[in-house]
């Protein structure tokens, strides 16, 4: 089984930072991607970020967050982090962390485990 717990959320006021972090554990071997994704009530969970575990340069963003949002992992401490800068009251969501099942997709459908979430509010 895996398992992913997600920390780091809280209140922010507009502009400020946080850092989520995504602790995996159990049978993490062969980990093709990680990612996050984020929802609102009423809305469908969107997807944020991604990143090839075998490959620390490899990245991708939605456009709604590229340029202030970076995701990065360690590998050694089996964690995958995303770092939000110039925060916005409309990234005010529950955020996810998720494993791939396999390969590397920006596909919902592609993450199979998944956190239990944390909530990041951005004050305007």
């Amino acid at each position: 089984q895996v398992q992913l717990v997600e920390s780091g959320g809280g209140l922010v006021q507009a502009g400020g930072s946080l850092r989520l972090s995504c602790a995996l554990s159990g049978r993490t071997v062969n980990t093709d991607a990680m990612a996050w994704f984020r929802q609102t009530p009423g809305k469908e969970r969107e997807f944020v970020a991604a990143i090839i575990w075998s490959d620390v340069g490899s990245a991708f963003y939605a456009n709604s967050v590229k340029g202030r949002f970076t995701i990065s992992r360690d590998n050694a401490k089996n964690t995958a982090y995303l770092q939000m800068n110039s925060l916005k009251p409309e990234d005010t969501a529950v955020y996810y962390c998720a494993r791939s099942v396999r390969g590397f997709s920006l596909l919902e459908s592609n993450y199979g485990y998944w956190g239990q979430g944390t909530q990041v509010t951005v004050s305007s």
